[in-house]
């Protein structure tokens, strides 16, 4: 950990000295796809990159800070200011259709810094190309397409991160290209990784838990089962409709064998995702949505709490209501928005009664952005959840009003 803090503060340091020290007209933007719709598989390069003169070697970021005031049945613990992270990308034309790039987080309320993503892509041809290092597991749109300043909201949705493991990245190796024919775009992922293991049955939230494998950092060197995590996605875009995507991540997750003794049945996990986002015409109207599906094969010694079976998602709509110059901004864009969420982490009904296994919860959350530029927003945001224990009590209400602000830099 402190190794990579020093990494990550030379790299930072040595990006701002060299910056003061050379010609601003040097400093220029990489060039973007001469597509101008993109598909949520390529928001790993769909980003702000800042190249300096000819040197090979581009780097970017974002940030996200916020403040909030929530309670839960009448009870708060007050006002709280939020750093909630800090994203630094460093990428490299190491040569003819060879790149690479990375991405270093750091938390501090986690006092951790984290590589989600350092993978060298080979481009073959546009429908064929390679991708090897810690890749991000293309699940859903969301666990791709993540950074703060693309969203109207200051919390990321709950199926995403308390449900499905949000910036879930692994060492793996897979394939992946692109087609294009005049208004239809057409891409597909498909890669072999390591994966989950069984702290997702046995964790702290006492429920199947997905995200808790995310603490296993034994990951990125040996698998708990031994056999690769697949996971794989294909997508189509049409410009005038949108682009709606269908993914798959499953594989066996426990340790079934010691040295060649079988010690347990294997046990497999399996998600599906669909994900969906549009522009509506005239209106500009921009909808995003995503619903994931989950089954686990939990052994038949748990009790019920632990599901077998979850589901989850959310949709953003977003209105833009007002696009001029304010405060000498240019273009600046004041929106309307609103999140609907729902999870259910325990699908099913009770053996012994019948009645409907709890564990779930919905949210409403109304919001405000205002975009001085597209890539800063500051934001403001009301929930309204409900939120039901395992055996279906009266639901515990929470309110929160959120100020936040994020930038790419």
């Amino acid at each position: 950990m402190k190794k990579l803090a020093t990494i990550l503060t030379i790299i930072l340091i040595t990006s701002l000295t060299v910056k003061a020290q050379i010609d601003p007209k040097l400093l220029k933007k990489p060039g973007s796809d001469t597509v101008k719709q993109t598909l949520n598989m390529d928001a790993v390069y769909d980003r702000p990159f800042v190249a300096v003169g000819k040197l090979p070697v581009s780097v970017g970021g974002y940030m996200e800070a916020n403040w909030q005031y929530t309670g839960t049945d009448g009870i708060s613990d007050g006002q709280q200011f939020q750093f909630r992270r800090m994203t630094l990308f460093v990428a490299s034309s190491i040569g003819k259709r060879i790149k690479f790039l990375s991405e270093i987080e750091f938390e501090p309320a986690d006092k951790e810094i984290a590589i989600e993503f350092a993978a060298l892509d080979l481009e073959l041809h546009p429908l064929l190309n390679l991708r090897g290092g810690m890749i991000m597991n293309p699940i859903g749109a969301f666990n791709q397409n993540h950074d703060g300043p693309k969203w109207e909201f200051t919390d990321r949705p709950i199926a995403m991160t308390q449900m499905l493991p949000a910036t879930w990245s692994n060492a793996g190796f897979g394939i992946y290209g692109k087609y294009y024919n005049t208004n239809w775009m057409f891409g597909y992922e498909l890669y072999a990784s390591s994966g989950f293991d069984n702290s997702i049955i046995a964790n702290v939230e006492n429920r199947t838990f997905l995200p808790a494998a995310k603490e296993n950092t034994e990951r990125f060197e040996e698998m708990a089962s031994g056999q690769p995590l697949l996971t794989g996605k294909i997508a189509v875009r049409h410009n005038k409709i949108g682009e709606i995507g269908l993914s798959y991540m499953g594989g066996i997750y426990n340790k079934w064998q010691d040295d060649g003794i079988v010690i347990d049945d294997k046990r497999r996990l399996d998600v599906f995702a669909v994900d969906f986002n549009t522009t509506l015409p005239r209106l500009h109207t921009f909808i995003t949505a995503e619903w994931a599906w989950i089954k686990v094969n939990v052994p038949s010694t748990y009790t019920q709490q632990f599901g077998n079976r979850q589901q989850g998602g959310f949709a953003d709509i977003v209105q833009p209501i007002l696009k001029k110059t304010i405060l000498g901004w240019q273009k600046a864009t004041v929106s309307l928005a609103c999140r609907l969420e729902y999870v259910d982490w325990n699908v099913g009904k009770f053996v012994e009664t019948g009645e409907n296994i709890g564990d779930q919860l919905w949210s409403i959350m109304p919001g405000l952005s205002f975009r001085p530029r597209p890539q800063t927003v500051l934001r403001m945001s009301y929930r309204i959840q409900q939120q039901k224990d395992l055996l279906g009590n009266p639901p515990a209400k929470t309110a929160a009003i959120q100020f936040g602000l994020s930038t790419y830099f």
